[in-house]
């Protein structure tokens, strides 16, 4: 496997001064932005995919193990909070459990069987969308849990950071990420794991935007959850509906602190008849404004 290779040019790395290293490190990072860019074309058609399965009711399921686990989670976990994507759409599945998050369970990557019971046990099917992170591509536990969701019908991605992996032979839509030989051999929380959070953001906004949860550039479902983003929602009205202050946060409060319903009620929608929109339009407020809108 090219991530466990080794790179001459570090050997003597260790006994370099410390901002040589450091900048050697730096440099060699710009492998992950490389290796993202070569799996674009293959992660367009993985996020298509996902939106179409996903529908009204479908999980997005995250699968890895270790460093690739934790990085699937951090991903996922900020799907409520900046795009209001329901948590119960949401499952994890990380070799070790929850203590693996903050405690390293090595071992536990090895059991594939158990991965295909948590696949079972959740009843994962065809309207979910369950992605597998793993650096080697070869993890059992998380080729496991991709083999047993795509028995059962769910919609399967893998992303990998070596050529030929299983992961992307036996995923649905493989996305690879090459990035090669590690600063520190076979160290993949470093390249491949830069390469993963950089492919996970990406893939995850880009399902966001598809599913309608965007809007000109802006977060329209954003969860506020403390005063700054109570104010940004409040400027996020404003600026859809090119009104004043203090009638976007007179509608931002009638909409029960819901910006795509605020704006349809600056549009001058009824409430009813603006909730209707929004819910034929699964919350796309692109699609659920009425056409022209007020500021076009």
């Amino acid at each position: 496997m090219s991530t466990e290779s080794r790179l001459e040019r570090f050997r003597r790395a260790d006994c370099w001064p410390t901002e040589e290293s450091l900048a050697a490190m730096l440099e060699h990072q710009l492998n992950a932005l490389a290796a993202v860019r070569g799996g674009l074309a293959a992660m367009g058609r993985a996020v298509r995919a996902a939106a179409e399965r996903l529908g009204d009711d479908g999980r997005l399921v995250y699968v890895g193990a270790g460093a690739s686990g934790r990085l699937a989670v951090q991903d996922g976990v900020e799907l409520w909070p900046t795009f209001g994507w329901p948590n119960e759409r949401l499952l994890y599945l990380v070799a070790g459990g929850d203590r693996a998050l903050v405690e390293s369970r090595e071992g536990a990557e090895d059991d594939g069987e158990g991965a295909a019971a948590l696949i079972e046990a959740h009843r994962i099917g065809p309207a979910d969308v369950v992605i597998g992170v793993a650096a080697s591509g070869t993890t059992a536990f998380t080729r496991g849990a991709l083999a047993a969701a795509r028995a059962r019908g769910a919609l399967t991605i893998g992303m990998a950071n070596n050529p030929d992996a299983p992961l992307l032979r036996e995923a649905e839509h493989g996305v690879p990420l090459l990035t090669g030989p590690e600063f520190l051999a076979g160290s993949t929380r470093m390249a491949a794991g830069t390469a993963q959070k950089i492919a996970l953001n990406l893939f995850s906004t880009q399902l966001m935007i598809e599913l309608g949860r965007v809007y000109e550039g802006l977060m329209v479902h954003v969860v506020a959850t403390n005063a700054k983003l109570v104010r940004r929602s409040r400027q996020i009205v404003q600026a859809i509906a090119g009104c004043g202050e203090e009638e976007a946060a007179r509608a931002y409060e009638t909409a029960g602190r819901s910006i795509p319903l605020a704006v349809l009620l600056l549009d001058g929608l009824a409430p009813d008849e603006a909730r209707a929109r929004l819910h034929e339009a699964r919350g796309d407020l692109r699609r659920a404004r009425p056409t022209p809108s007020r500021n076009h």
